[in-house]
C-alpha cells in the first residue's frame, strides 16, 4: 500500500516536471493567440453589423493573415524571443487600430 502511494506521488512529480521542461522551449504564447482571436471576432462582428464593408473586411483579414505568417516565421526556429514578441504585439496594435478605424469610419453596407 505504502509503495503504491509513493510510486504514485513520484510519477506525478515526474509528470509535472516533464510538462514544465516541454513548455520551456515552447513557442506557445496564449496572449498573442487570444489577441488574434479577439481581433478576428471584432472583424466578424463588424461584418455582421454592417459597419464593415466587404472590401474593408477583406483588407483586415489580409492584415491578420500577414500577422499569422509573420508569427509562423518567427516560431519556425522553435522559440519566440522577447524581441519577436514585441514585434508581434506592435503589429497586433496596428491591426487593432485599423479595425477600430474602419469600424467607425461611417461607411455601412
Amino acid at each position: 500500500m505504502k509503495k503504491s502511494i509513493v510510486f504514485g506521488i513520484m510519477a506525478g512529480i515526474l509528470l509535472v516536471m516533464g510538462a514544465g521542461i516541454a513548455c520551456a522551449g515552447s513557442t506557445y504564447d496564449p496572449r498573442i493567440n487570444r489577441r488574434e482571436w479577439q481581433q478576428e471576432r471584432r472583424i466578424d462582428r463588424g461584418v455582421a453589423s454592417g459597419r464593415l464593408t466587404p472590401r474593408e473586411a477583406q483588407a483586415l483579414e489580409r492584415e491578420q493573415a500577414g500577422i499569422r505568417r509573420m508569427e509562423a516565421r518567427m516560431k519556425s526556429d522553435g522559440h519566440l524571443t522577447p524581441r519577436e514578441r514585441l514585434r508581434l504585439n506592435h503589429r497586433l496594435n496596428v491591426a487593432s487600430r485599423d479595425i477600430w478605424r474602419l469600424n467607425h469610419n461611417g461607411y455601412y453596407r
